[in-house]
């Protein structure tokens, strides 16, 4: 009889040989098939990530974990939005973000986040809600009308009331418009419209001290003789003349349409490829007096500028007129060699509004469930009233503590080698033209007046990567 091992034996294993072959069984299903996560669409890739969110989301509740934060919270539904605002851009860095200066828009996002229009979740960057302005602007510059677009909650009726709580007084939301989800204000917009705020006593003519100094005194140690309180109050009580006016706006005129503007700005490598731009139009208001002095609002519309074009289109008017230099000088730097032309001082400089007329046209004749155009004047009433306060009132405080343009006006009387094409026969002489590597008279540096107006004002730009003035 065989013995029954103890729990001391061991019991003997079947050898490999032995060990019986695996049946399948007929009920079992067959082990499935590792699945491949990586998506092959972009469908497949979203609902992939979607189905991943959610299963962790699951798991995490499930788990009892405590929140950490309020970004467990649920979320909000966001929609994508043209949101209208304005701003005075005294104090600040530009319209961009910027994280080592003040900037506006890092003001308007800190505001829309703690306003709740923007997550939590999305406070960290403002890429994730799609932020994107029409047209950027560099220090000091004001805007009364700027587009921004991005994806933002707005079920709160009161969005509008609690974001403006959260700003300071110089930068305003006037409200938004919902658009389609592809909307982009950088590329949808069609054009935009900047205003210029000139004084009129710039069309003075020539100072005789000034020509004095510029013939006697070497051309490195001229220096700008600061106005007096009386010669100010002179030249704030100039009012221009009716022929002065006209020529004005004669000039202005020129540069509508389809030009070469390289001569407009200081952009290197600039050709006849890439520095062509369409002005659509170019007024020049009647004359107004603002605390005494009297001022010539210039409103001008294209579809993009080049770095200081603006400033550079007013500078070289202000000295054809002051002098009477023909008008054909404007169309010879057109097609001419590169002169200096010296920018206006960034001080009168506003971003008026950015114009989305094409989009507006095309989504009404579509079958979009938001049709309302982009426009600015549901709001006007509000935003003349901010314009004249915020902006109006600080460019003629300004120029009236500062003298920014009478500095600007000094400073290219004492410099008359660098503008020898200002001339009555409205002629580029070779005196004038720019030499790559050459000194040319210092034309590559800046002036004292630049430095005035750069405290005031600086570009504006509607294209990223391509500083576009204002």
């Amino acid at each position: 009889m065989p013995e029954t091992p103890t729990a001391a034996d061991p019991v003997a294993q079947p050898t490999e040989a032995e060990q019986p072959e695996a049946q399948p069984s007929v009920d079992a299903p067959e082990p499935p098939k590792r699945k491949n996560n990586r998506a092959q669409t972009c469908k497949d890739r979203r609902e992939y990530a979607k189905k991943v969110r959610v299963d962790r989301a699951a798991e995490y509740e499930a788990s009892g974990a405590p929140r950490q934060s309020t970004s467990s919270e649920p979320r909000q539904p966001k929609r994508k939005v043209a949101l209208l605002m304005g701003f005075c851009g005294t104090g600040y860095q530009g319209m961009q973000v910027n994280h080592n200066a003040k900037t506006i828009e890092g003001d308007l996002f800190r505001a829309l986040v703690d306003a709740g229009a923007v997550s939590p979740d999305n406070a960290g960057d403002q890429k994730k809600v799609q932020f994107q302005r029409a047209a950027r602007t560099d220090k000091g510059v004001h805007a009364a009308g700027q587009v921004v677009s991005l994806k933002m909650i707005i079920e709160d009726p009161k969005i509008v009331s609690k974001v403006n709580e959260k700003l300071p007084e110089q930068i305003r939301v006037w409200g938004y418009v919902r658009v389609i989800r592809s909307f982009n204000a950088k590329t949808m917009c069609d054009s935009r419209v900047y205003e210029y705020l000139l004084p009129t006593y710039v069309f003075m003519p020539p100072s005789a001290r000034n020509a004095e100094i510029a013939k006697t005194v070497a051309y490195g140690e001229r220096e700008v003789i600061e106005s007096t309180k009386e010669e100010m109050e002179e030249k704030r009580a100039y009012r221009i003349t009716p022929e002065q006016l006209e020529m004005t706006r004669q000039a202005f005129a020129k540069y509508k349409g389809t030009h070469d503007f390289r001569n407009f700005t200081v952009t290197r490598g600039c050709t006849a490829s890439n520095s062509k731009r369409f002005i659509m139009s170019f007024t020049v208001s009647d004359p107004m007096v603002i605390d005494g002095g009297e001022w010539l609002s210039l409103k001008v519309q294209g579809q993009s500028f080049m770095l200081h074009q603006i400033r550079k289109m007013v500078g070289l008017v202000i000295m054809m007129v002051r002098t009477s230099t023909p008008l054909t000088l404007i169309d010879a730097l057109f097609d001419g060699p590169r002169v200096n032309v010296p920018k206006a001082p960034g001080l009168g400089l506003l971003l008026e509004r950015p114009v989305f007329d094409a989009f507006s046209q095309r989504v009404a004749k579509q079958k979009q469930e938001y049709k309302d155009p982009i426009v600015f004047e549901p709001y006007q009433e509000e935003i003349d009233a901010f314009k004249q306060k915020f902006i109006y009132d600080n460019i003629t405080r300004t120029e009236r503590d500062e003298m920014v343009f009478d500095n600007w006006v000094q400073n290219v009387e004492l410099s008359p080698e660098q503008f020898t094409y200002i001339n009555e026969e409205g002629t580029i002489p070779e005196s004038a033209v720019i030499v790559p590597g050459a000194d040319n008279m210092g034309m590559a540096t800046k002036w004292k007046g630049d430095r005035a107006g750069a405290r005031n004002g600086g570009e504006s730009s509607d294209e990223e990567g391509d500083a576009n003035d204002g």
